[in-house]
């Protein structure tokens, strides 16, 4: 009853309340008297349905998520909570359960595909790319990933595979259009490579797409099949022109240790040798002195004394021969003017000059 301020004692029904009983008229009438207990069979039936229904719901109330896998829980397609590996519970019928593979690496082929059979085709629209000299290049590659967060993976990108190809193929674009085309082709792949993973993975994470990039491999870097023959000999040429200049390198590495060894031990050597003559010198000059300090004691012993060492000294190499002053008056001189010119033998005891 509606309260009327003009008539506050009036009986007015309300629109409401009449709604209501109206639609719970229309209720009852779908049923016959005596309600749902009608329906079922009586006796043993009804409770073998009764059973079933039970075990059905029972059924539909658990569910197992696997260790790979990730539960996301929703209720009237909305997801309301994820759960870890193992059994858990949920409101049958009312709660559905999805479980992606979170531990699995997925790929995702840009520039080619390739078949049931193994084979490898190139995709033209995807492969062709321009580089930063204004050069073009036919890139084929692969993007690993995992499923970061599940529940934007299922529910914030609709598809989520192909939005990952476009990503990928648009990171790819912009690097290469920043890189040079010997960088591409040679020593820059590695380079590419990252810079292409930190950027696709920041427009996956301005996405909510539940990813996380694994790694970006470049299966195939060539030039466009019109020019590949010059290419490829530009190519030859500079890994030559690298393979004599770590040869060159190889060999400086080995000879200019090899050098400064000899003309260390060259050296030493020398000093060694200039030791050696000094100290001989210094023992030489020390001998003198003191024989002149015995010679200034006794002179004529002195004298004689070097006078005999000096011919011990020369006499054995000099060819000689000794005749008796009487046996010698009747021998005729000769002079070996032929042996005079050859020069004397060193003595044994002498130390070669450097």
């Amino acid at each position: 009853m509606v309260w009327d301020p003009k008539d506050p004692w009036s009986k007015r029904s309300d629109p409401l309340e009449d709604a209501l009983k109206q639609a719970q008229s229309q209720f009852k009438n779908l049923f016959p008297p005596g309600g749902l207990n009608n329906l079922l069979p009586s006796g043993g039936a009804r409770n073998l349905i009764l059973a079933a229904l039970l075990i059905f719901l029972a059924w539909q109330s658990v569910f197992i998520v696997a260790p790979d896998e990730e539960g996301v829980v929703k209720r009237f397609g909305t997801p309301v909570r994820t759960v870890e590996p193992g059994p858990h519970f949920k409101i049958p019928v009312i709660e559905s359960v999805l479980q992606p593979k979170v531990a699995k690496l997925h790929r995702v082929e840009i520039g080619f595909r390739t078949s049931q059979q193994g084979r490898q085709q190139m995709v033209p629209q995807e492969a062709l790319m321009l580089t930063g000299d204004m050069n073009i290049l036919a890139i084929e590659f692969i993007v690993q990933y995992k499923i970061k967060e599940s529940s934007e993976y299922l529910f914030n990108v609709a598809d989520i595979h192909e939005t990952i190809g476009k990503a990928a193929e648009a990171s790819m674009r912009e690097v290469v259009g920043k890189s040079k085309i010997d960088e591409a082709l040679t020593t820059g792949k590695a380079d590419i490579q990252q810079s292409m993973m930190v950027l696709l993975q920041s427009i996956l994470d301005d996405y909510h797409a539940g990813v996380q990039v694994a790694a970006v491999q470049l299966q195939d870097v060539d030039p466009p099949e019109a020019v590949a023959a010059a290419f490829k000999d530009v190519t030859n040429a500079k890994e030559d022109r690298e393979k004599l200049i770590n040869q060159a390198q190889g060999y400086r590495n080995d000879i200019i240790p090899r050098a400064k060894g000899e003309a260390a031990e060259l050296v030493n050597r020398a000093k060694g040798f200039a030791q050696a003559r000094l100290n001989r010198s210094q023992g030489e000059a020390n001998r003198f002195l003191a024989t002149l300090k015995e010679y200034q004691q006794a002179k004529d012993i002195i004298s004689k004394r070097i006078y005999i060492e000096t011919l011990e000294e020369i006499l054995p190499n000099v060819e000689k021969v000794i005749i008796d002053g009487k046996g010698g008056e009747r021998l005729l001189p000769y002079l070996p003017l032929d042996r005079l010119g050859k020069p004397a033998p060193k003595p044994a005891h002498e130390e070669p000059t450097p």
